[in-house]
């Protein structure tokens, strides 16, 4: 597991080779700004040779933050992940790992019929009951997610996982009220704490895609406030002195900056996801940073001015790990080449608050 002593060393090691505040603060120490991805890609043996080669070069470069999830790729990202941690030259207390449970996963490969592979791997087991599934591939119940977090941590080879994430939790609102689903975060973060009480899991958060950055109009929106209300309540009901609930996970870069611009959370709504998040306490990580590649091409001229960085990909991840409460910024590449770019973006200091905010003026 990551430990302060661990994470320190780390960051001592390397943090002189960045600008400043690249190493942040996150229990139990620190983390670089800048995270791996592991979620783009086909499920083949030759993708899961280049993302091995590019998170022992981002190891070995000053990245120390790793995040996937049970479903990538077929369970393949999970794996190549501890493959790449057992292959670098760091030890895994220097490493922050994360990854993610709420998605059916598949097993190597897609499978020919899936909803066959549903049935057979998660319903005829008694794993699940079709009533806990949204879209026929997600859900939330506790003995699931146990028995997930369970696979992931095989999978990545760890007896422990530093951040464990409940998955786009938001996909159960295709089928059941907001109340219903709040009642779900709140049984599994139950799990989650007990899971932390042995061991397990370090933190836990919440991952999403469009839950805490739509409005609280929107089909798909889920109140900050309220998840943390949950969590708080889930870890009363096990003893636990304070919730292990420490992140969430979301999408933001130039084109998607609604978790900064959008009021929609807090008691009256009057703030944005991550200045609730910041006041909170809440650790925030960027997601699709890069816009899935697509700013690593060009950026808004006028934002594309406000920032420091030879290409467009690394002033896109600054732009991203610049905003205030955020703790760092995730970008996916399965090439050397591409994570020699994206670690160089952490040579150039961020964007001050002041002049972060003038973007938006």
């Amino acid at each position: 597991m990551a430990t302060r002593e661990g994470t320190w060393r780390y960051r001592n090691r390397f943090g002189d080779s960045f600008g400043r505040t690249y190493f942040r603060r996150f229990p139990p120490g620190v983390v670089s700004s800048l995270g791996i991805g592991t979620y783009l890609g086909d499920a083949t043996d030759a993708v899961d040779d280049r993302y091995h080669d590019a998170l022992v070069t981002a190891f070995e470069s000053g990245v120390n933050l790793a995040d996937t999830a049970i479903n990538y790729r077929c369970q393949r990202s999970e794996r190549v992940v501890g493959r790449a941690l057992s292959s670098a030259e760091v030890a895994r207390d220097e490493v922050v790992v994360a990854t993610k449970g709420g998605f059916l996963p598949f097993d190597g490969s897609p499978p020919d019929d899936p909803s066959r592979y549903v049935r057979e791997a998660f319903l005829d087991t008694g794993l699940l009951a079709p009533d806990d599934l949204a879209r026929g591939s997600h859900a939330l119940s506790p003995d699931f997610l146990d028995a997930m977090l369970d696979r992931s941590l095989s999978n990545l080879g760890l007896d422990r996982v530093d951040l464990y994430y409940v998955h786009n939790p938001e996909t159960q609102l295709h089928v059941r009220s907001r109340e219903a689903v709040y009642d779900l975060l709140e049984a599994a973060f139950e799990r989650l704490e007990q899971r932390r009480a042995d061991g397990d899991v370090g933190a836990y958060g919440v991952a999403t895609w469009n839950a805490f950055r739509v409005p609280p109009d929107h089909d798909q929106y889920l109140s900050l406030a309220e998840v943390v209300d949950r969590a708080e309540t889930a870890a009363e009901r096990v003893g636990a002195e304070e919730s292990g609930l420490a992140a969430v996970q979301l999408p933001f870069n130039v084109a998607m900056a609604d978790a900064f611009t959008r009021a929609a959370h807090g008691d009256g709504g009057e703030q944005s996801a991550l200045e609730y998040a910041h006041e909170r306490g809440l650790h925030v990580f960027t997601s699709a940073s890069i816009g899935q590649g697509d700013l690593a091409r060009s950026l808004p001229p006028d934002v594309d001015v406000e920032l420091a960085g030879d290409t467009a990909a690394q002033r896109a991840l600054n732009f991203a790990r610049s905003a205030p409460g955020v703790t760092a910024s995730l970008v996916g590449t399965a090439s050397r080449a591409h994570v020699a770019e994206n670690v160089a973006a952490g040579t150039f200091d961020p964007l001050g608050a002041r002049a972060f905010d003038a973007v938006f003026e």
